[in-house]
């Protein structure tokens, strides 16, 4: 038997991106000899990952899991729309979202974590960017949790039980009835689905987007030569628009307009028998954030044409 050093499978795994595990396993049957354990990556299938690792991953689906008064949510990319609808794709987000449930949201303790048909995550995903053929990243994840209550989900652009385009988690903490509470729950989170508040309230804007704001409503009321006393009423004024465009709390209901979703919390609670909280919301939609590339074909036959 070799002695296979981590700096061994350290090369092998720069070389061709397969696993930490398998690049170890391949060492191992050859006794060592790298340029071998790469054939035998090869013939496996688990070098491919390493060619598709700088392409642009940013279509896939959303996982969403929850187990008691914990749910979570996971962005698992994939190149193209269509790996959403291949089942072995759909299964190893489902798979990641249930190991979150317990590893909590951190993506590198996620991917270091046993995956429930064994070996581990990062594993997994290496293997489905072999077999599929296309590069798939884990790119995101995060956790709601209430001591007492409900955590509740919604799930747009379906394709399965928990898999969709866009995923989102509200966190309502009560003493209240359940039923009563999932219900107002789910509402709330197909709301967050189709407005997406920026934060809860406006305590958890972030202080540079309140001062910006403020910059340019102080500049709109100068322009139009408004004295300083008025541009601050102004500035005040706009702020709470601002608020109720923005924040969750102070929206309008998309179920009943009439009224902002901290009174229709507030309304719920006769029906719940017990005050309710609204204490966080996650929404996760797909791909927001990642720059895509855009294919120019022509381009690309030109360039394989040696034009």
């Amino acid at each position: 038997m070799a002695n296979i050093t981590a700096g061994m499978v350290k090369e092998l795994r720069d070389k061709t991106g397969a696993g930490m595990m398998d690049c170890k396993a391949a060492l191992n049957e050859v006794e060592g000899d790298i340029e071998a354990a790469i054939d035998w990556l090869r013939k496996k299938g688990l070098a491919k990952a390493a060619k598709k690792a700088g392409r642009v991953a940013a279509e896939g689906l959303i996982g969403l899991a929850i187990e008691g008064t914990k749910g979570v949510l996971v962005e698992v990319n994939s190149e193209t729309d269509f790996v959403a609808r291949n089942e072995q794709f759909q299964q190893l987000v489902v798979n990641i979202a249930k190991v979150a449930l317990t590893a909590g949201a951190d993506v590198e303790t996620i991917k270091a974590s046993d995956y429930p048909a064994g070996g581990k995550v990062e594993e997994a995903i290496s293997t489905a960017i072999a077999t599929i053929g296309e590069n798939m990243t884990l790119r995101r994840a995060a956790s709601l949790e209430v001591a007492q209550g409900v955590v509740s989900s919604y799930v747009h652009g379906s394709v399965g039980e928990g898999l969709g385009k866009i995923g989102v988690l509200v966190a309502l903490e009560s003493t209240g009835d359940k039923d009563v509470l999932a219900g107002l729950g789910r509402q709330i989170a197909m709301h967050v689905a189709a407005a997406n508040p920026q934060a809860l309230d406006a305590a958890g804007i972030a202080a540079d987007v309140i001062a910006r704001e403020k910059g340019v409503l102080a500049e709109k009321a100068k322009a139009s030569g408004k004295p300083d006393n008025v541009v601050e009423k102004i500035v005040e004024s706009g702020l709470k628009t601002f608020y109720k465009e923005v924040t969750l709390v102070e929206q309008a209901f998309i179920h009943d307009p009439s009224k902002t979703v901290a009174q229709a919390v507030k309304e719920t609670e006769g029906k719940a028998g017990a005050p309710i909280k609204l204490v966080a919301f996650v929404r996760f939609g797909l791909g927001e954030g990642v720059e895509k590339q855009e294919s120019d074909f022509a381009a690309e036959v030109a360039a394989a044409a040696g034009a």
